[in-house]
């Protein structure tokens, strides 16, 4: 009969707990802030269909891709336009070309009395003293929000009254909050439990911005996870499931 030594029990239990640590480590998504709401239900829906445990990770999409770039340990990144995506692959990052997974609709929101469809006259109105915007160099709702009131030549006057938020969530929080009168949005902050009794809203008109394509990439982090609970939710968001979450929380779906 041989004989093993504590010293190599105590390596096993050690050995045995890493594996442990390792299994129950969540899948890791970058997520910008946009999506927030509805990747809640997308992370429900996929562990009850997989079993996989996931952790998202809420921020501006600029912020995202540098911390990306930094080393985070993220497996897959949902992001608010395409271009940060394509940035990352093009760098290396990704495991394959971004794909599109939703279409986002810019909205102006806010709880100032007045018709809110008349948004642009409202704007200018001097009952309205803070109009929120989330940073466009980070974040691209904010870049589509600078970009319509371009088309709609409000910038000169409005300026002033501009409140830059670090991210759509950030903007969120102050239309919440009341923080501000009006801001830009996203029409998803509609579906993330809100109290629309203070809120009025309207969409921007599409025309006035670039198209807000929202792309996913599986990165190579996800390689040094094994990847393939990685790749499991990067097909699932193109899944008949996943699609129908979606376009329920206030996205249109890639043609």
């Amino acid at each position: 009969m041989i004989k093993r030594s504590k010293g190599f029990g105590f390596i096993m239990l050690i050995v045995f707990a890493v594996q442990v640590s390792s299994h129950a480590q969540k899948l890791r998504i970058a997520v910008a802030a946009n999506a927030q709401g509805v990747i809640k239900k997308l992370q429900l829906d996929f562990k009850k269909r997989t079993g996989i445990e996931t952790e998202a990770i809420i921020g501006a999409s600029g912020k995202l891709t540098t911390q990306i770039m930094n080393g985070a340990p993220y497996e897959v990144f949902l992001s608010a336009d395409t271009d940060f995506p394509d940035k990352l692959y093009a760098g290396g990052y990704g495991l394959q070309k971004p794909k599109l997974y939703a279409l986002g609709s810019l909205i102006i929101c806010g709880s100032v009395s007045g018709d809110i469809k008349n948004w642009q006259s409202l704007l200018v109105n001097e009952r309205v003293k803070k109009i929120a915007v989330a940073n466009p160099k980070t974040a691209p709702y904010g870049r589509a929000a600078e970009e319509s009131l371009s088309f709609f030549k409000l910038n000169e006057q409005i300026g002033s009254k501009l409140v830059f938020g670090e991210s759509i969530s950030q903007v969120n929080t102050y239309l919440q909050t009341g923080v501000v009168d009006m801001g830009f949005t996203t029409e998803a902050f509609l579906y993330e439990n809100v109290d629309q009794s203070k809120l009025k809203w309207a969409r921007v008109d599409p025309k006035s911005y670039s198209r807000l394509e929202q792309g996913v990439i599986l990165l190579k982090y996800s390689k040094q996870r094994g990847g393939k609970n990685a790749l499991k939710f990067y097909e699932y968001l193109s899944s008949a499931a996943a699609k129908k979450i979606i376009s329920g929380n206030g996205y249109r779906l890639p043609e």
